[in-house]
């Protein structure tokens, strides 16, 4: 009797001890999760993602390949194509660059090396989708030419083929080393009847790849036929396998590689597969996959938001890849072989992308392999001399902007993640802001990057000065006050690239404001967007930017025209600019915070209105369900997070700004054992917004959250409805980032007037920034204060700077004027595009040279059209000599003209030709240049010179744009008249 009464005492003690929210039950799932995941989803449109089987976060990637280049065969396969080629080990997720497809086997009939991409019969194979499947950990199709059924499964580093012929006769596997990118090298070895080694070492988006491989078979096959026919095996790239299979058997194959040597593929082989049925390894995948999976459950009754979501969560889970072979030997940065007992390395962190979001949620649910990752970073550091920016394979790519490595570093370090060398960590993060490169020289000098100097120069200064910010709050987190106020003021740089006319944020030509200025076009100025698509880009001083704006009332409009502007963009062609909203590209990564903005400016309501659009429109259950490329992972961890509920507006912050919850109920299963579930009571399609939220129990105002509340566990519980609320509009339940100290005064720039003039420009300066008095030099005399618009009438070198009257000034700022001949004039018979004007309609005759780069504005460019231009010089002139300026950058498609007529005249009406120069046939060259061709010739009366350079039009057939119905451009510079 005692007993039950001390049972029933303790639990109706706890009963009263828990608060309402701790008698939730987490989530619960339905069935299997990896029932969710389709595979299929991102590869077709623009999504780049393949089908096949891999591990989370694992070495091989093995998949059907369906294409061989072009920019949506990135991953090697479309769905919208109809013939597999065969079946690699190795391919990239989303990516928008090409490469991998690593050691190709592909089950036939007969032996043909012609691959069939050329029309002709090969080895090449039709299927269809229906009868086609992928899970996570496991495919299958059925090859219509052939009648072979193909099934695949992984484990980490090693791979296993299971092929089912239609008759025991005529059994062929093709082994294809030549397929996809360049072979540096190659080898194919036969051990015995049933194994075979080799390497293969190519050259793509990964100058110097190297991966070794063993196969092993099930049955024995003929000695190998190969091509090109070579005595011996090494040399071979393609190699026929006849199998010997009487009895009709499934053929198995199983596949490990490494990058380190054909020991190391070994090993990964015996240890991950070994004796092991093609059923067991494959239950084993899904089995780790589904354990996976259960980071985060969800309950749902919409089947799609539950197939978008895990298949979002897969996606977020297979790269970056293990780069380490089983015995702890992985090749690094200078190609060497390393050893670390210590750590798991990687490789393809495709960080620009994926600093955004994928690594927030990795701090969430992967906080040792965060650990991981960092250490990853640090040893590339060590053996490369800097952090990667987009490594693939231990090569730098040369890829995209920033250095992001150190956001996804600070970001950790803030949340408490430090299971790493720190100070190595931060000598690292300070060594990738320190370098003279990628416009970092001028940008430590100026504050910000001259579009003349460097390309993408709005976009390199706003993403270093958030990159900046992330130092500044680690080194004040660690007491380095010297660091946190160099890299605070550093953070501020934004400021120096915003035109407080347009409230725009432009490019900076000689001290000049770009021009002339169109939001929605797509140059040079932005990496893979526009100036709508940057503008927004402040996270770390968002309080800083508003005032930039003149207030949260111009910070809403300018929000408001973002997300109603037409969508159409002008100046080049951007295929990643997908997605939209307005000018809001949920395609591509510079947008993916811009919605959240309404948060901080006390509008919440706009917040969860644009996100539900976002996650319920701009992602679907269908191949072409991502709306722009994939990118390894981050726009699905946009869509974990947002439709979680929350986002990481600014890693750093250790704050997630709330959004709107997608799902009935979610729980966060962390790796501390602990439980964090958000719940959404009365949600539907209608009730979008949110009444009022409650965390742990206690009434929640606030509209964000911070790291350390999700890691304690918890519960935060929304009640939806289908209105907007007042709910988080007050002040003091906003987010605020904000830089306060050490702040910055910005240079001044020459808002009216021109660099290169005729007779004399009237110039007038300007401040990005609060008011503040302007200094100005000429030719190196005493500074003035500037009070009214000056005269400059003679070439001259003038220098600004500002002083804000507490003894703090900005940085000066020199700008050469040049002053052209008045008696010259130019007419272009043919139209420059706008993006390429070089300075505008003079820009030919203004005396400022172009260089090898011309995506820093320096060159005028001509779309698929002829230059023809007529200079006057005013009256007739003795001359004896013309030059002329071409680009060569076969890589953008700039190509020089066929051939360049000089013609003189004395009355503009009738002109003679005096000499054509006639170009040869272009051959392939790797590296641009400058091409100046010159006339020389016996005195001659004229006042007219004219140049027709002829373009060249249709890309040739060695070129990649060929296929593509591509054009040449045709950059020119400077006429010089002698």
């Amino acid at each position: 009797m005692k007993l039950q009464y001390f049972t029933f005492f303790v639990i109706i003690s706890l009963f009263f001890s828990c608060t309402p929210d701790e008698k939730i039950q987490i989530a619960k799932k339905d069935k299997n999760l990896i029932a969710y995941v389709d595979p299929f989803i991102g590869t077709g449109g623009h999504g780049h993602t393949y089908p096949g089987a891999t591990m989370p976060y694992g070495m091989m990637q093995l998949s059907p390949d369906t294409r061989l280049d072009g920019w949506d065969g990135c991953s090697g396969y479309h769905y919208s194509d109809e013939y597999i080629y065969g079946f690699s080990h190795t391919h990239l997720s989303g990516t928008g660059v090409s490469d991998y497809g690593d050691i190709l086997l592909m089950p036939t009939n007969e032996v043909n090396f012609n691959n069939g991409s050329n029309g002709e019969k090969g080895y090449r194979a039709h299927f269809s989708h229906d009868n086609e499947i992928a899970e996570a950990g496991y495919y299958k199709v059925h090859l219509d030419t052939t009648n072979i059924d193909v099934e695949l499964t992984v484990s980490k580093r090693s791979g296993m083929h299971k092929y089912m012929f239609p008759s025991a006769k005529n059994q062929v596997v093709m082994l294809d080393l030549v397929h996809r990118d360049k072979v540096l090298d190659a080898k194919i070895e036969k051990i015995s009847d049933t194994e075979i080694v080799g390497y293969r070492f190519s050259e793509a988006w990964a100058s110097n790849q190297r991966l070794y491989y063993v196969i092993k078979t099930s049955h024995p096959f003929n000695d190998i036929l190969q091509s090109p026919p070579k005595q011996g095996m090494p040399g071979a790239r393609r190699s026929a396998l006849t199998f010997k299979n009487p009895n009709n058997e499934p053929i198995i194959i199983k596949v490990g590689i490494s990058a380190v040597d054909v020991e190391g593929a070994r090993k990964n082989l015996e240890t991950e597969i070994g004796t092991k049925t093609f059923e067991e390894v494959k239950q084993l995948a899904q089995e780790t996959w589904e354990t996976q999976l259960e980071k985060i459950v969800i309950e749902s009754d919409n089947v799609d938001y539950k197939t978008n979501f895990y298949t979002a969560l897969y996606h977020t889970m297979i790269a970056p890849n293990l780069y380490q072979d089983v015995d702890g030997r992985y090749r690094d940065m200078d190609l060497e072989i390393h050893q670390s007992d210590d750590h798991t390395h990687y490789t393809v962190f495709s960080l620009w992308d994926t600093y955004r979001a994928a690594h927030p949620l990795y701090t969430i649910i992967e906080q040792d392999r965060t650990n991981d990752f960092i250490k990853t970073f640090i040893k590339k550091y060590e053996s490369g001399g800097i952090m990667p920016i987009w490594d693939l394979s231990a090569n730098y790519t040369g890829c995209m902007i920033g250095y992001h490595a150190v956001p996804v570093i600070s970001d950790a370090y803030m949340k408490g993640i430090r299971g790493y060398d720190v100070n190595k960590a931060f000598e690292a993060m300070k060594h990738s802001a320190t370098r003279d490169k990628l416009g970092l020289d001028y940008y430590k000098k100026l504050g910000y990057i001259p579009v003349e100097k460097e390309s993408e120069s709005v976009s390199k200064t706003l993403e270093y000065a958030y990159d900046d910010w992330t130092i500044a709050q680690m080194a004040k987190a660690m007491g380095k006050t010297s660091d946190y106020e160099v890299f605070t003021k550093r953070a501020q740089y934004y400021k120096n690239v915003f035109d407080p006319e347009t409230q725009f944020m432009r490019g900076r030509f000689r001290n000049t404001w770009f021009a002339p200025f169109d939001p929605y076009e797509v140059n040079f100025n932005y990496t893979e967007a526009n100036s709508w698509q940057y503008s927004f880009y402040v996270p770390q001083d968002v309080s800083g930017f508003i005032e930039l704006l003149g207030g949260k009332d111009k910070l809403e409009a300018q929000l408001d025209k973002l997300f109603t502007a037409n969508q159409e963009t002008s100046g080049r062609n951007q295929a990643d600019i997908t997605g939209l909203i307005g000018q809001y590209a949920h395609g591509n990564e510079p947008s993916h915070h811009m919605a959240y903005l309404y948060n901080f400016i006390n509008k919440p309501a706009k917040t969860q209105e644009y996100i539900h659009q976002i996650l319920t429109t701009l992602y679907k259950n269908e191949p072409d369900g991502v709306s722009g490329n994939e990118d390894c992972g981050q726009m699905s961890a946009w869509y974990v997070l947002s439709s979680l509920g929350f986002y990481s507006v600014t890693p750093g912050t250790n704050e997630y700004i709330i959004g709107t919850p997608l799902f009935n109920k979610a729980t966060i299963n962390l790796e501390n054992g602990k439980t964090f579930t958000v719940v959404a009571n009365n949600i539907s399609k209608e009730n979008k917004y949110i009444k009022s939220a409650m965390l742990n129990g206690q009434n929640h105002p606030k509209t964000y959250i911070n790291h350390q509340d999700i890691m304690n566990g918890g519960t935060l519980v929304f009640e939806m409805t289908n209105a907007a609320t007042d709910w988080g509009t007050q002040d003091e339940n906003i987010p605020v980032t904000e830089i306060t100290e050490h702040t910055i005064v910005p240079p001044p720039f020459i808002a009216k007037g021109d660099i290169a003039f005729k007779g004399e420009t009237e110039i007038t300066l300007g401040m990005p920034t609060t008011p503040a008095e302007i200094f100005y030099s000429i030719d190196g005399s005493e500074f003035k204060l500037y009070k009214k618009p000056f005269i400059i009438s003679e070439a001259c070198e003038l220098k600004v700077y500002a002083n804000d009257g507490h003894g703090n000034e900005s940085v000066k700022i020199a700008t050469d004027f040049f002053k052209i001949d008045p008696n010259l004039k130019i007419k272009l018979g043919t139209e420059y595009a706008n993006q390429y004007n070089a300075g505008g309609q003079n820009a030919l005759i203004d005396g400022i040279f172009g260089t090898e780069d011309f995506r820093t504005g320096t060159w005028q460019g001509y779309f698929d059209k002829d230059l023809i231009a007529t200079v006057d010089m005013g009256s007739k002139k003795s001359i004896s000599n013309v030059t002329v300026n071409f680009l060569q950058d076969q890589k953008s498609w700039i190509f020089l003209p066929t051939e360049v007529e000089l013609f003189i005249s004395t009355d503009g009406k009738k002109f003679t030709s005096i000499q054509k120069l006639v170009q040869e046939k272009p051959k392939p060259t790797e590296k641009p240049r400058v091409e100046k061709l010159g006339y020389a010739f016996k005195t001659k009366k004229a006042r007219y010179v004219k140049i027709v350079a002829k373009k060249l039009g249709e890309l040739p057939e060695w070129h990649l744009g060929y296929k593509h119905d591509g054009r040449s451009w045709l950059f020119v510079d400077e006429i010089e008249i002698k």
